[in-house]
């Protein structure tokens, strides 16, 4: 399959960002490029079904559809919804766990112009409550049969049963809302939502980002250029498909080159141990928690890798540290590439090359396609190789947040450009080193430590599995370095011995005060450590 040339990745400047390796690009073949891609999202399935009908899309583990079959089964439940009443501009909230209804579901109200509202059904009810109040949802389906939650959240609903249909893809069940009112409708892709996603992001708030069909297959496409997915591929899909990075990276990019999804519903690691040595699995992306737990659970089981098909592991959705990436790629023979993004942006902003893998844990050059600039706080651009905030301009940054004009004006200060709200440095090859989140950083006696630089300290001894650092408020403006610590199974390291570890290693001032060891540290269901949640402990 090809693509036109890929557009110019450039800094504040108009110079390249880049790193060594990467393509060539110009104005002219960036126009065309975007030109190229479907007007939406629902598009994909019928494109890989006029590629290869018999080819096999999706697998789980109860059944297997075929792209043609995709395709059929997405028309199928369309016209379902449609006599359901959903209409063009309409929510259609989807609570499940990875499995073939939820993304025959999603296809099906794209193409309608409906928006799929992805939930993941592990959410609370109390949680689930609050985004179908505010997002106002025509139609909630819940995937009962693959996701014991979401069969609960559909008994306390009172939800209906849905009709088989053919190809079956398993049962689900649905509720009704006529009263819900349809948002206007958009030609452009880049302006018609073909998403929302509901995210806590820093703050535990949740905000509803907006994601129209073209930041959707402008970072699907993107992705599996890249990393050059094709059918020969198997994806092992257990991040969420609920979440940007599960949905656009993963599931949408997989499809949009025609490969194999493997969904997974939860992470665990004894399965994505089968799988890996059993199931022809290609790709395998995750967390760093994923790989973390994952090589804990060879080193206390004493069970030996088997990933022969293994071409390529990715790391995203927070921070790599050195010690974790050394022995993942001593483990899995491939090196481990990583990346940065965030909802607001599709979530790709950055990604280290396949042909130029880093040793160090640099997020690799911004993706072809987007500008980015370094900010700092009296909003002046930054010397390059100086740390400041990243704001981001391109074809992946979201419409808005729903319903809250005022963090979309925070978020969108003009002119097209992102506020991230994250720490970044970018070295002369264009790389970027994720620093921290701005609302982190913590202040120690007139000095600024951030804590990604502590937790990659703690995560480099023997017995951590992983840790997230917080400040929390001392006397006199000051404010002290607090560390949360989940240990490996069996190990006996003290709270005082981390201190000592880590006492050692770093300046005095980034040395945690006070080290607290939890059986797990709270995640999101991506295995996102939820950083508001620990300053609760605090």
């Amino acid at each position: 399959m090809s693509h036109p040339s890929y557009p110019p990745a450039s800094g504040a400047s108009g110079t390249p960002a880049a790193g060594a390796g990467a393509p060539a690009h110009t104005a002219v073949g960036a126009a065309a490029w975007l030109a190229s891609l479907p007007a939406r999202i629902g598009g994909i399935p019928t494109r890989g079904a006029a590629r290869d009908p018999q080819h096999l899309a999706l697998i789980e583990d109860a059944r297997r559809l075929t792209y043609g079959q995709l395709a059929g089964a997405s028309h199928a439940v369309a016209a379902l919804l449609r006599e359901w009443g959903v209409r063009s501009g309409d929510r259609v909230m989807i609570v499940a766990e990875n499995c073939i209804a939820q993304i025959v579901l999603l296809f099906a109200a794209a193409q309608l112009d409906a928006w799929a509202l992805l939930c993941n059904a592990r959410l609370a009810a109390a949680e689930l409550d609050a985004i179908r109040e505010h997002a106002r949802p025509r139609v909630v389906a819940y995937a009962t049969e693959t996701s014991p939650d979401a069969a609960g959240h559909a008994a306390q609903a009172a939800a209906q049963p849905a009709p088989v249909l053919a190809p079956d893809i398993g049962a689900w069940s649905y509720t009704c809302d006529a009263s819900a009112p349809a948002e206007p409708v958009e030609a452009a892709s880049e302006r018609q939502c073909a998403a929302l996603i509901y995210t806590t992001g820093t703050t535990g708030a949740p905000k509803g980002v907006m994601l129209s069909h073209r930041n959707l297959l402008f970072i699907a496409a993107i992705s599996s250029t890249l990393r050059r997915v094709g059918p020969d591929d198997v994806v092992y899909t257990v991040l969420p498909v609920s979440h940007v990075y599960g949905l656009a990276s993963v599931c949408l990019g997989s499809l949009y080159a025609g490969a194999t999804l493997r969904l997974a519903p939860r992470f665990a690691p004894p399965a994505v141990y089968r799988a890996l040595a059993e199931e022809r699995i290609s790709i395998f992306q995750g967390v760093p928690a994923m790989h973390a737990k994952l090589l804990d659970y060879l080193h206390t089981q004493r069970v030996a890798w088997s990933a022969a098909r293994l071409r390529f592991a990715y790391s995203g959705g927070a921070p790599l540290d050195p010690a974790l990436k050394t022995r993942v790629e001593s483990v899995y023979g491939v090196p481990l590439h990583n990346g940065y993004g965030m909802t607001e942006t599709s979530p790709t902003v950055a990604q280290t090359l396949l042909d130029a893998p880093r040793v160090d844990c640099s997020v690799g050059p911004p993706i072809p396609g987007i500008e980015v600039r370094f900010v700092s706080p009296d909003g002046a651009d930054v010397a390059r190789g100086e740390v400041g905030e990243l704001w981001v301009r391109g074809p992946n940054v979201m419409l808005g947040y729903y319903r809250n004009a005022a963090q979309t004006n925070a978020a969108l200060p003009g002119d097209g450009w992102l506020r991230t709200g994250d720490l970044v440095r970018q070295e002369r090859d264009g790389a970027l080193h994720i620093v921290g989140r701005s609302k982190e950083l913590i202040i120690r006696s007139g000095f600024n430590v951030y804590p990604v630089e502590v937790e990659q300290v703690l995560n480099a001894h023997p017995d951590v599995v992983q840790s997230a650092v917080i400040g929390r408020t001392a006397a006199h403006g000051n404010e002290d370095v607090v560390a949360f610590v989940e240990l490996a199974a069996g190990a006996q390291t003290s709270p005082a011995q981390l201190v000592q570890w880590c006492g050692a290693r770093l300046a005095p001032y980034k040395r945690p005060a006070e080290v607290r060891v939890l059986d797990a540290l709270p995640a999101a269901s991506t295995g996102k450590i939820l950083k508001h949640k620990l300053k609760d402990l605090v």
